[in-house]
């Protein structure tokens, strides 16, 4: 189900998503560094994982306010229908069907964070809370050139 809201912004309801791949865990200014190599990485890797929904997409995923260990860092994915075999040095990940409202943001990595700063701006100004301790969602169409990155940022509401 989705609901444009105006031409930028959205509010989409996802049923659960399976994903599989790396968890990166750094320093949080080492983000902006790590992300793309385990990104790389994954791409690499993508005929390891079995039951991949569409090799052209990859999923990040992240609690804004993690309440456990396990819940902090970054992971990096791709989205399965099931989970089967899933490589020794993988992870998986099921995040719940949630509501989010979503922006795309075309441009370079490092400034990602003004679209969302926009978005953050949007949810507050439309009377909508952010669920901070949910797991947050982008959505890869073009992450091979970190100058020019095509996603989807889904802020869970």
């Amino acid at each position: 189900m989705s609901e444009t809201i105006n031409q930028n912004i959205t509010v989409k309801e996802l049923d659960e998503l399976r994903l599989v791949g790396f968890r990166v865990l750094c320093s949080g200014d080492q983000y902006i560094v790590e992300i793309p190599k385990a990104s790389s990485r994954l791409s690499k890797r993508i005929d390891e994982i079995k039951q991949v929904m569409n090799p052209r997409e990859q999923f990040g995923a992240f609690m804004v306010e993690n309440e456990t260990a396990e819940e902090d860092g970054y992971w990096v994915c791709v989205e399965v229908k099931d989970f089967e075999d899933i490589p020794s040095d993988m992870v998986t990940l099921t995040i719940p069907a949630q509501r989010y409202a979503v922006i795309a943001y075309h441009g370079p990595n490092h400034q990602i964070m003004d679209a969302y700063h926009d978005l953050h701006q949007w949810i507050e100004e439309n009377s909508y809370v952010r669920r901070k301790n949910t797991w947050h969602i982008e959505k890869y169409h073009d992450w091979r050139d970190a100058e020019d990155l095509d996603v989807e940022l889904f802020d869970t509401i």
